[in-house]
Formats: structure tokens, C-alpha cells, sequence
């Protein structure tokens, strides 16, 4: 059974949500949940991954209107290099070698999504590719974030 998601009703929009890590409520009424895959498997440590998005979709072609979203959060896959069936593939997803386009699209469609005086936020984690070389993919400057680690919260801005 399928249930029809009511759009207009969603302020909130994760465009590659995956498992859904960092949400506190991984159900929140205000929010959709997106993913190119749908997944269900056992990690080696017995923990599930489960990843089970609202709308299947790719973050570099989103099936949205211009200005839809009060507030978009960019988690794309930061891996180039992990097993095909690893844990690690299975649980954060991996870029192919185009990472350098599909970053940039998937930025620019996330831009295109939020409205006026609406907010991005965007996590990175540079294990294998630094922060640096993402900034220089993205036409955008952030206002804040963490940058401390190797996992990096950026917060954006789109004025009128």
C-alpha cells in the first residue's frame, strides 16, 4: 500500500536522508525523507541499516518546485572507496566518478529548492575527500559552521 505524501504540507526537505543518522525523530511530521536507494540489511555487528525514504529520488534531479522548502539538509555520500558490500557502503552510500559534477548539481538543486530567506544545511565528512575541494564545487559561501572535525556542519543563507 502506498500512502500519498501531502507536499505542501512539508517545510522541511533531506535530500539523501539515507538511514536517517543524525534525525532525533526520524518520523518528523514536518519533514521528507529522500534517497536514491531503498535498503534493508544486517550490519556485521547485528545492527540494521534501514533505510526507507518517503520518495525515492536523486539529489541531482529533484522532483520538486523552485522555492519549496522552508529548510533542505544536504548529506550526500562522502565515500569514493569502500567494498561494494561493506558496511560502509551499505550505510553511508559511496560516490562514483563523477563525484565532482554530482556534488556540484546536487548543491545547486538543493539551492533551487529552498525559498527566499530559507535555510540549507549541508554535512560533509572529509575522511577521503577534504572540505576545501567541495567549497570550491559550490557557488554558495556558508555562514557558520562546524569546521573543527572531520565531519563538517555548514549552514546557508538564501537572502531575496
Amino acid at each position: 500500500m502506498t500512502t500519498k505524501i501531502d507536499l505542501k504540507s512539508k517545510k522541511i526537505v533531506d535530500v539523501a536522508c539515507g538511514s536517517k543518522m543524525f534525525w532525533f525523530d526520524k518520523n518528523n511530521y514536518n519533514t521528507l525523507y529522500c534517497d536514491n536507494r531503498q535498503l534493508t540489511t544486517e550490519l556485521y555487528d547485528g545492527r540494521v541499516v534501514n533505510i526507507n525514504p518517503d520518495i525515492i529520488c536523486d539529489f541531482t534531479n529533484l522532483p520538486f518546485d523552485d522555492e519549496s522548502f522552508h529548510l533542505v539538509v544536504f548529506d550526500p555520500p562522502h565515500l569514493l572507496r569502500a567494498g561494494k558490500n561493506s558496511w560502509l557502503a551499505a550505510k553511508y552510500g559511496t560516490l562514483d566518478t563523477d563525484w565532482r559534477k554530482n556534488i556540484e548539481k546536487g548543491f545547486e538543486e538543493c539551492w533551487r529548492i529552498f525559498k527566499q530567506n530559507g535555510t540549507l544545511v549541508f554535512k560533509w565528512n572529509e575522511e577521503q575527500i577534504p572540505l576545501k575541494q567541495i567549497l570550491k564545487l559550490i557557488n554558495q559561501k556558508p555562514l557558520f559552521g562546524n569546521v573543527r572535525h572531520k565531519t563538517h556542519w555548514l549552514v546557508f543563507f538564501k537572502e531575496k
